[in-house]
């Protein structure tokens, strides 16, 4: 009998096994409604306070890739310029979180996550830049099979992926120098991008399941 051979599991099915052990959400009901929605008794996530947004994975080029985005410059906004993960602030239409990642990935990238598969959550963040009473960011973790097509809408400049193996090597280390102030935060550079603070966080979340 030939002997077995034994494929090593990727970044994206190490991720997607950990998000199902842990139990996060694998949809909108049972755990995920008092996930999403928040405890029994508390009030409906509002826009000011809660956000989401989508990491959505797929397997490219023998790495996993997480699409990223790069937000126009509008004055005002904190993250401008920034590369970011597609989302944005809760709706009052929103019946959960998840529906504002799902909507706010179509509106910003043109892609409709209906037919990705939704692999979990994970736990909410704050940026350290938002402002009075800052906002709660809930991450769902997304896997496509075949790359989506991106349709760039008015709050994003550019799209591209990640490759996630190689930033966890190190091969993508930098440092990023905040404007005008001697604060310095770790980061990511790749094809001329810099992915640090709130994303970089998010992403070392991700990274930690895999």
């Amino acid at each position: 009998m030939a002997d077995r051979v034994v494929v090593p599991e990727g970044l994206l099915a190490r991720v997607a096994r950990s998000l199902a052990e842990r139990g996060e959400p694998a949809g909108a009901t049972s755990r995920g409604e008092t996930w999403l929605h928040g405890e029994p008794g508390e009030a409906r996530p509002t826009p000011s306070r809660r956000a989401a947004v989508a990491a959505l994975l797929h397997e490219r080029d023998g790495d996993t890739g997480v699409l990223l985005m790069k937000r126009v410059e509008r004055a005002g906004d904190p993250w401008s310029g920034h590369i970011s993960l597609p989302g944005g602030g809760f709706h009052t239409e929103d019946e959960t979180l998840l529906t504002t990642a799902i909507r706010e990935t179509h509106e910003e990238l043109g892609i409709d996550l209906g037919g990705a598969r939704l692999l979990g959550g994970l736990p909410p963040l704050h940026p350290r830049a938002s402002g009075p009473g800052g906002i709660e960011v809930t991450p769902f973790v997304f896997a496509a099979d075949a790359p989506p097509d991106v349709v760039c809408g008015p709050e994003a400049l550019a799209a591209f992926w990640l490759p996630l193996g190689r930033a966890r090597s190190g091969a993508l280390d930098a440092t990023y120098h905040y404007p005008s102030s001697p604060m310095t935060f770790p980061s990511w550079r790749h094809e001329g991008h810099v992915i640090w603070g709130l994303t970089y966080r998010i992403l070392l979340d991700l990274l930690a399941l895999a």
